[in-house]
């Protein structure tokens, strides 16, 4: 395991402990991994679509967008989500697929994976299976899932040309994959990309939005979009990086413009027919 997987592993390991035991640090994908009162990680999902859901999933969402709402999900899909944390977007994925489809969440921090199963157990889902592993290496056969969503966690990859390989492999043809991710815009400073704190609170490993689009190219996808959504401002740097133990005046000018929440969307595309004497050969 890398040292930034065990971080990752710590840090939000801690924060689903906080919420299991009741903390009001409930945990966000922030440097912190707490709060959720800033204004990049709040207000993500509406009031009807949180209704009905454990307490206790909401207040562990670790987001920095809501990937249930990039496409419409149909009864009877098979879903992945990629480090499903505390599972709000599992569970709203499950009632959008109905009995006849299935979510599968993946999480690597057995801390959050005992929240999330007790979070499943709340809800009454019986079309959801969580997972134990990484995103690096999804332990699911090739071809097997229909959409693939994530929110706020590639970032945390210190391997993401490896996670978008996996994904391609275990999407079927014609796949969607429909991400929610922090993106960067432009330049960033040495002493950004080198803080862990900063790399566990997603914002050292994000990827420039051009990159992102590369990697899904090579990766094998087609119809690739990265679309920022909201540009993190100066106030916004602020909020965010609070109770970090770094200096904030000196960083967040840095984060200024230069980090965004993005949607991210691309297909696999079908197979292609063999018309050919030699192309089955």
């Amino acid at each position: 395991m890398s040292d930034i997987q065990q971080a990752v592993r710590e840090k939000y390991g801690a924060i689903a402990s906080s919420v299991t035991n009741a903390s009001t640090n409930s945990g966000c994908c922030a440097p912190t991994g707490c709060g959720c009162g800033d204004p990049i990680t709040s207000n993500l999902y509406s009031d009807a679509e949180t209704t009905g859901l454990p307490a206790d999933a909401v207040s562990a969402s670790l987001g920095c967008g809501n990937p249930t709402a990039l496409l419409a999900l149909e009864p009877g899909q098979i879903v992945l989500d990629l480090g499903s944390g505390g599972g709000i977007d599992v569970l709203l994925s499950a009632k959008r697929v109905g009995p006849t489809g299935k979510v599968y969440g993946l999480d690597m921090t057995d801390e959050m994976l005992a929240l999330a199963r007790e979070n499943q157990r709340k809800a009454g889902a019986t079309n959801v299976e969580f997972l134990n592993g990484t995103i690096e290496a999804i332990p699911l056969p090739d071809n097997s899932v229909d959409v693939i969503i994530s929110n706020c966690v590639i970032n945390l990859s210190s391997d993401k040309d490896a996670v978008l390989r996996e994904a391609f492999r275990v999407l079927k043809p014609g796949g969607r994959f429909a991400v929610s991710d922090v993106v960067v815009r432009g330049d960033v400073s040495p002493d950004i990309r080198r803080s862990m704190e900063l790399w566990v609170g997603c914002i050292a490993g994000a990827l420039k939005e051009t990159e992102y689009a590369t990697k899904l190219r090579a990766a094998g996808f087609a119809d690739v979009e990265v679309e920022p959504w909201r540009i993190y401002k100066l106030d916004d740097a602020r909020a965010y990086l609070a109770e970090t133990g770094i200096d904030v005046d000196r960083l967040a000018p840095q984060v200024e413009d230069k980090f965004a929440s993005a949607f991210v969307r691309a297909l696999k595309p079908n197979a292609k027919s063999c018309c050919g004497p030699d192309c089955c050969a």
